[in-house]
């Protein structure tokens, strides 16, 4: 019997309007079919969203309470992550504001497994 929690992996994908296109929801697929094909395949289950805007990630965090996150999309090295604003377009949101949301989550991530 397996007594392990099983672990969410949420999975955010934003190409903004302008920015190059990318395959993120092929992306997306390849992920969940990989899962799907592992070993442990039980230990994990899956929660997407998409066009994702940065209020958005404090929002799919209170709904699937994830303990794993994947980011596709569009990056700026240390300076951030791009993601869209309200019309599309590219936001970038530096490193230290994700980092600043993510602490705010990690007493609740601590409950997990």
């Amino acid at each position: 019997m397996n007594t392990q929690a099983t672990q969410k992996i949420l999975l955010l994908a934003a190409n903004p309007i302008g920015s190059r296109y990318l395959r993120l929801g092929e992306e997306m697929r390849e992920i969940e079919e990989g899962l799907k094909r592992s070993k442990n395949r039980e230990r994990y289950s899956i929660a997407t969203a998409q066009a994702v805007r940065y209020r958005d990630i404090r929002r799919a965090i209170l709904e699937h309470e994830p303990q794993i996150f994947h980011f596709s999309g569009h990056g700026a090295g240390e300076e951030g992550l791009v993601f869209e604003d309200e019309t599309g377009a590219a936001k970038l949101v530096d490193a230290e504001a994700l980092a600043g949301l993510f602490q705010l989550f990690s007493g609740q991530w601590g409950r997990y497994g």
